[in-house]
């Protein structure tokens, strides 16, 4: 084979080689980049899943312990009654039925008074004055106003309850209106220690079989959130005219509520 061919066929035949390895060192990296690909999906938590949730207990990551919840409960007797009432009038103009809502809101209020209601227990809720609107045929008009006075009763004295619901009926007559009856402790701060105890012993309970069921040691607290619910009992008493005489009420028991959440080391 003449000099000129050899030479020629040697530069072919190195940047063939050259091209193979090129495209080999291509692949291994390929190959390297979805395995490591693949690992970090491995490690990626799925979507949606929550990192602490209650009850849980963490051991892998830096903040590790325990989390959980606990409740107390404590039923009383409810020693006040709240009593949402007032007037409303309507008539053909704004002075009128404001002069009618203003005078049987005096009766209503000289009963309170007779009953000794003191006037720090006595709160406006609200006020208001609006159009009555009367539609025939896709045309409004106006037929009148509202006047609407509505107050929060405190009742210290409970068994006057009933009568105070029957003798302000009569007093504001037809105006009379009486939306809602709740009872309630007055001050409950008294039963607070107890319903905290209760809520942390049960917090402490919760943990210590989590942590014999995970086979840890139980340490102590880092974290103490406070949360409390008190719910009186509410009822719905709406009256528009006269009161049957010897209105029965019946307060019951009411509950105090209270939450913990607690985060126990693990020892």
């Amino acid at each position: 084979m003449p000099l000129g061919l050899v030479g020629n066929f040697k530069l072919k035949e190195e940047t063939r080689m050259g091209r193979k390895l090129l495209l080999a060192i291509g692949l291994s990296l390929a190959v390297i980049g979805i395995g490591v690909t693949g690992c970090t999906g491995d490690l990626t938590f799925p979507e949606g899943q929550s990192a602490v949730t209650e009850g849980s207990i963490i051991l892998s990551q830096q903040n590790t312990g325990i989390w959980v919840s606990g409740e107390g409960k404590v039923s009383l007797v409810p020693d006040v009654t709240i009593l949402n009432l007032g007037v409303e009038a309507q008539k053909t103009t704004v002075a009128k039925a404001q002069a009618a809502a203003a005078e049987a809101m005096v009766e209503i209020m000289a009963v309170l008074d007779g009953y000794n209601i003191a006037e720090k227990d006595i709160k406006t809720h609200s006020f208001s004055i609006y159009p009555v609107w009367d539609w025939d045929n896709g045309e409004s008009e106006i037929i009148g106003y509202r006047v609407s006075n509505m107050v929060t009763v405190k009742i210290r004295q409970m068994d006057d309850t009933g009568a105070i619901i029957d003798a302000v009926a009569e007093a504001g007559g037809d105006y009379t209106r009486i939306n809602s009856i709740s009872f309630t402790v007055d001050d409950p701060t008294a039963y607070y220690e107890e319903v905290r105890e209760e809520a942390m012993a049960d917090a402490k309970a919760k943990a210590e079989q989590l942590a014999d069921l995970a086979e840890v040691s139980l340490g102590k607290p880092t974290y103490i959130n406070e949360g409390s619910v008190f719910a009186p009992i509410y009822r719905d008493y709406y009256l528009a005219a006269e009161a049957a005489p010897g209105t029965p009420i019946s307060p019951g028991e009411t509950e105090i509520s209270l939450t913990v959440q607690v985060v126990y080391n693990i020892g």
